[in-house]
């Protein structure tokens, strides 16, 4: 690539292949998360439950309706993988709480999503810690 190439163009090629890399995350991440029987939109709130948390920081962070979580708790919870809890000072909010099968569960999903990414992203140290370093000054730009 050169300094004489049409931003738009180079704008829309980095578009497209993010949405590649993405497509290929999402797919591995898929693949992990039916190994261990779990459908994707668990394994995306399992995978990143900070416990314990109330529900509502589950919706924000899935981007969905606390009532979509609703769903996904309970599917969670038949599995044994998470307890609700009342909230001390709140007893109309909910706290999320992972058993210890679903510590387990997401210290393996961890792991498989951590192994797809280092095939992913099997680049030379230099390159993933430029590439890091850009995604996270693209985001922070786009945070802001």
């Amino acid at each position: 690539m050169g300094e004489d190439e049409d931003p738009a163009t180079v704008v829309s090629e980095l578009t497209d292949l993010v949405f590649q890399v993405t497509g290929r995350l999402r797919a591995g991440f898929n693949a992990a998360a039916s190994a261990l029987d779990l459908p994707p939109a668990q394994a995306l709130a399992l995978s990143n439950l900070r416990s314990p948390a109330p529900m509502r920081d589950l919706a924000d962070w899935l981007g969905c309706d606390a009532s979509n979580v609703t769903g996904i708790v309970d599917g969670l919870e038949r599995k044994g993988l998470v307890v609700r809890q009342p909230d001390a000072t709140d007893r109309r909010v909910k706290h999320l709480v992972l058993t210890e099968e679903g510590q387990q569960r997401r210290a393996e999903l961890r792991a498989s999503v951590s192994a797809i990414g280092m095939d992913l992203f099997g680049l030379p140290r230099d390159d993933q810690l430029r590439l890091r370093d850009l995604l996270a000054r693209v985001q922070a730009d786009f945070a802001h």
